[in-house]
């Protein structure tokens, strides 16, 4: 475990905690849009990979940012010490492939958020994400697909949906142009369905 240096910030609104697992372009949309938006404000990044790129855009975005391993996540409270230090009220997960623990799953009930590229119930569940979703849903010679946003509980993306986008799947469709349609409808949708949960909208 170790932590990275960074800038000062001013916080506005609901103090939120990004985790990711790998690239991070997701959790730079919601950087960008939060600091321009002002209602809330990404206030940690959080990975279990060391070397996630979402730890370089956290360190150019000037975010504080935290690396853990897996004994660290399960058997220890570091995790929810950390989180109550920086006053977090919200978790959103960003790319992040572990199972939330039930110590945070009970200190953050109703206040941790995912974003699967797929239309849930279909094609969730351990293993399922990113090109692997994909692959599946052109495999299946799906009509569409599309992304859900739902709450985290103790199963793999079987949380309460409470936003989904669809988008149309052409016969000429690769996983990797799919993929290309699934992050324009996370990039449009994410932050603004996010800043609407946490500001008690429905």
């Amino acid at each position: 475990m170790m932590f990275c240096n960074s800038l000062n910030r001013n916080d506005f609104g609901p103090r939120l905690a990004v985790f990711a697992s790998g690239n991070g372009s997701n959790a730079q949309r919601l950087a960008e849009f939060f600091h321009a938006d002002g209602s809330a404000t990404i206030s940690v990044i959080y990975s279990n990979k060391p070397d996630a790129y979402v730890l370089e855009r956290a360190r150019l975005l000037g975010i504080p940012s935290m690396i853990f391993d897996r004994h660290t996540f399960y058997d220890t409270d570091v995790l929810l010490r950390d989180l109550r230090s920086r006053s977090i009220d919200w978790i959103i997960l960003a790319g992040f492939l572990w199972l939330m623990p039930p110590y945070l799953l009970e200190a953050y009930k109703g206040r941790i958020v995912n974003i699967h590229p797929a239309l849930l119930p279909k094609y969730g569940g351990k293993g399922m994400y990113g090109m692997k979703v994909h692959e599946a849903v052109i495999a299946a010679g799906e009509p569409e697909s599309g992304i859900s946003i739902h709450l985290v509980n103790e199963h793999y993306d079987e949380g309460q949906v409470i936003f989904q986008a669809r988008c149309a799947v052409e016969p000429h469709d690769t996983p990797e142009s799919l993929a290309q349609k699934i992050h324009a409808l996370e990039y449009e949708y994410y932050p603004q369905v996010v800043k609407d949960l946490v500001k008690g909208r429905p």
